[in-house]
């Protein structure tokens, strides 16, 4: 396996839409949704131990989450857990993510995904994650993975792509939950894509844009760089954390940067 592959596995969420079964100390992350003898996040790191090291698999989630994680996955070490001690969103995260796995290996490639997310066809999935790396891996450049409506659903947020040959699209827009009239709208079109809220880029080039999109979380971020993987990573963390603006990576970085490219999943 590629020793630069890392994954991100966002595991955070109380998912509320599932409630009553998902709960704020119990969410649904942590479940076996649908019967399959595994949990949602067992199968997602079961999935991306199939072409990353399962040393390069970190775990993002809140720190009342630490038990639950560490029972469910027995191999995740504390060095592989990144605890959350304020409810920030996710760009503080990834960018804790960033840094930490720069600081270990400065060619990492990431791949940020969902612990909640159900996957039919894995093998065509991991391919999918295979060629973002490769792409990632030799052009700067943010991915974002995308997946091809089967109905207006307004549950979802769209992405807009410019026509291309190419595997690998240019974003031009993003559209956060639509109506129903618009998301009609953008199935007719056939220029829209549902975002999956699966990213993939180098460390390298997620700093970078968070220097120059998000200049004083960075700069907060940036305070601990010759912290992190140490012992005094978590202090910092703990310190720190909750002074970063709150904010998702869609509005803080996908939203503003240049060099958004889009994949499709499937």
């Amino acid at each position: 396996m590629n020793k630069n592959y890392y994954a991100v596995i966002m595991a955070g969420g109380v998912g509320s839409r599932f409630w009553p079964m998902s709960t704020a100390q119990f969410p649904k992350q942590f479940h076996d949704m649908l019967g399959t003898g595994s949990t949602l996040i067992q199968k997602t790191v079961g999935r991306f131990e199939k072409i990353i090291p399962s040393e390069n698999i970190l775990i993002a989630t809140n720190k009342k989450y630490e038990k639950l994680v560490f029972e469910q996955l027995p191999r995740i070490t504390p060095k592989q857990l990144l605890l959350e001690p304020a409810m920030r969103n996710t760009a503080p995260c990834i960018l804790y993510s960033a840094f930490k796995i720069y600081n270990e290996n400065p060619e990492g490639i990431l791949i940020i995904a969902p612990s909640d997310h159900w996957i039919e066809d894995e093998h065509e999935f991991l391919n999918n994650v295979q060629t973002a790396f490769n792409f990632c891996a030799e052009n700067d450049a943010l991915l974002t993975l995308g997946i091809k409506p089967s109905e207006p659903n307004t549950g979802y947020g769209y992405i807009k792509f410019s026509a291309s040959e190419n595997a690998i699209k240019k974003v031009t827009d993003f559209t956060e939950k639509p109506d129903l009239e618009t998301a009609e709208q953008f199935l007719k079109s056939g220029d829209y894509l549902w975002n999956a809220g699966i990213f993939v880029w180098s460390a390298k080039s997620i700093l970078k844009a968070f220097e120059t999109h998000l200049p004083e979380m960075y700069a907060l971020f940036s305070k601990g760089e010759n912290l992190y993987n140490t012992a005094l990573e978590t202090q910092f963390i703990e310190t720190n954390y909750a002074f970063s603006k709150n904010i998702s990576i869609d509005f803080g970085i996908m939203e503003k940067a240049e060099n958004v490219c889009l994949y499709i999943a499937c």
